[in-house]
């Protein structure tokens, strides 16, 4: 206890006492002042008077240097006055005191927006827009930013998530996705974007732009031609037209041995032409009626009987739209083809095709398909003879889905599919169900030989393997409906290519067949080397 006996404690107590009150009483008045001086800044700034909510917050920043609710003001403030070079410093420091806070964030990106420093703004404004993608106008800079970049799928879904009733801003909007979707080739979509657009009623003079880039969505585009075409000539080296069987084991000795001793290597000249006509345009729909030729003649005489010469004619149709802001298409293509092998009429085929493709972003697409095919073979044994198991005559399902990915505006990318098929065929020994992976890709070299374009490699692979369904009638000779033959069919295609002036494009192409299969005279391996020039218009 303190008593007047011990003077010298009744002194130190008083003392502190008083460091109470003047230390004190002061500090916890600054901070209410603060928060006063605070509250009648944000009011000064709804009224628009920022003038005097300047010197409002300044007092408050003089007391509170790390007081991130006043610089977030200041910024807002300095927004107003339309100087977005001295807010973003107010931004800056508020968003170093308070780095996660969603709504600093948001102004800091969005101001660097403004003043164009969007790679300052690309990170700050995707956070947030992956936080809450419908904060204010977080989408509408997330999808110019997106637009640039060139990944419209994107932008669309950015786009898509602002909700407002800002006039100015829904009209930019409006026009920013009537010019991705015009990029994206969906005119009609466009056209119907801007058109919504040029409704609103702004203060600002936006409508002029609009209506020009309306008025060149509508106009046919003089570039895009109708009718597209191309012709290729070439020479080619194969190392097994007749596809001898690779190996002579014990099964079927002599059959095998009689097959590998035939002419089987020889080079060659092929030509290709075709040419394609859209000669339906309306909206979202389109429709194209095409023709390819292909012919190859192998200059050993003695393999001129496999001189292949291939017809077909195909019409197709599509669709284009988007759905969830992906654009997408829905093809529908009809194929009749006739091969001759040599002078003679071999193989005739109708093929069918249903096909969907959906852009999920710039960096990903995926093609989903379902193939129906019939073919007739014109040089099939008796079917009421000893061979009729040999008939190939065959209807053919096959679906399957790809899924490619994309790089640096398609400059390069990479695919994966996989495909199931069943072959139904008139005899036995050739029906069977398949299952096929799929890989490949396309890679842009980094140098550039000539100033036409870049020289491109491509690189595909196939497996394919094929359970048929029956014993074998045929093979092995000696032991017949004894063996279910198992075959794996692996196809590597590599291609170089140089375009050069005049639309001309080089290319040097290697194949590889190697089909191994359990029945030796199925087992055989084709290498082809190809040099080819096609022009395109």
């Amino acid at each position: 206890m303190l008593t007047l006996q011990n003077p010298r404690l009744m002194i130190l107590a008083l003392l502190l006492m008083c460091g109470v009150f003047v230390y004190g009483v002061p500090a916890f008045s600054q901070q209410a002042d603060a928060d006063v001086l605070l509250t009648q800044a944000t009011l000064a700034y709804d009224d628009q008077q920022y003038d005097k909510a300047l010197q409002l917050l300044d007092r408050v920043i003089a007391t509170e240097p790390i007081n991130a609710r006043a610089h977030y003001y200041k910024g807002l403030v300095l927004l107003g006055q339309k100087k977005p070079e001295l807010a973003v410093q107010a931004f800056e420091k508020a968003h170093s005191i308070q780095p996660r806070d969603l709504f600093i964030r948001y102004q800091l990106g969005a101001t660097y927006f403004l003043l164009k420093q969007n790679e300052k703004a690309e990170p700050l404004l995707s956070g947030v827009y992956a936080e809450q993608p419908k904060l204010e106008a977080v989408g509408f800079y997330v999808g110019v930013l997106r637009y640039q970049q060139k990944s419209y799928s994107e932008a669309m879904t950015a786009f898509s998530q602002v909700q407002t009733t800002d006039p100015e801003m829904r009209q930019l909007i409006g026009f920013y996705k009537g010019l991705t979707l015009g990029t994206l080739g969906m005119s009609d979509q466009a056209v119907t974007e801007l058109d919504d657009a040029l409704k609103v009623h702004t203060s600002e003079p936006f409508s002029a732009p609009v209506q020009r880039m309306r008025d060149a969505l509508t106009a046919a585009p003089p570039t895009e031609r109708r009718f597209r075409g191309s012709v290729g000539l070439g020479g080619f080296y194969s190392d097994n037209v007749a596809l001898n069987p690779n190996r002579s084991d014990g099964q079927d000795l002599s059959l095998v041995r009689s097959l590998r001793t035939r002419s089987t290597t020889s080079p060659g000249m092929l030509m290709s032409v075709h040419g394609e006509y859209s000669w339906l345009r309306r909206g979202p729909w389109e429709s194209i009626v095409s023709y390819n030729f292909f012919q190859t003649v192998n200059f050993n005489d003695g393999l001129s009987r496999f001189n292949i010469q291939n017809h077909q004619g195909a019409l197709a149709g599509y669709y284009r739209g988007t759905v969830q802001a992906m654009p997408f298409q829905i093809g529908m293509n009809y194929a009749y083809d006739y091969l001759f092998l040599g002078q003679d009429g071999f193989l005739s085929r109708h093929t069918p095709t249903l096909s969907g493709t959906v852009l999920e972003s710039a960096h990903h697409m995926t093609t989903g398909l379902f193939r129906f095919q019939n073919k007739t073979f014109f040089r099939e044994p008796d079917p009421s003879g000893r061979f009729s198991a040999l008939q190939r005559d065959a209807m053919n399902w096959m679906g399957g889905v790809t899924h490619t990915f994309r790089f640096q505006e398609d400059r390069h990318f990479l695919s994966i599919g996989y495909q199931y098929d069943v072959e139904d065929a008139t005899g036995s020994d050739f029906s069977y169900a398949g299952h096929r992976l799929l890989a490949g890709g396309v890679f842009s070299l980094p140098w550039q030989i000539t100033s036409w374009g870049a020289t491109r490699l491509r690189y595909d692979y196939q497996i394919h393997w094929r359970g048929y369904r029956s014993l074998n009638a045929t093979f092995p000779t000696h032991s017949t409906f004894s063996v279910r033959r198992d075959d794996r069919e692996q196809l590597h295609f590599v291609r170089l290519e140089q375009p050069l002036p005049y639309n001309i494009t080089v290319s040097f192409q290697y194949q590889r067949i190697q089909n191994d299969s359990n029945l030796a005279v199925y087992d055989y391996t084709q290498n082809i080397f190809y040099l080819i020039t096609t022009w395109n218009y």
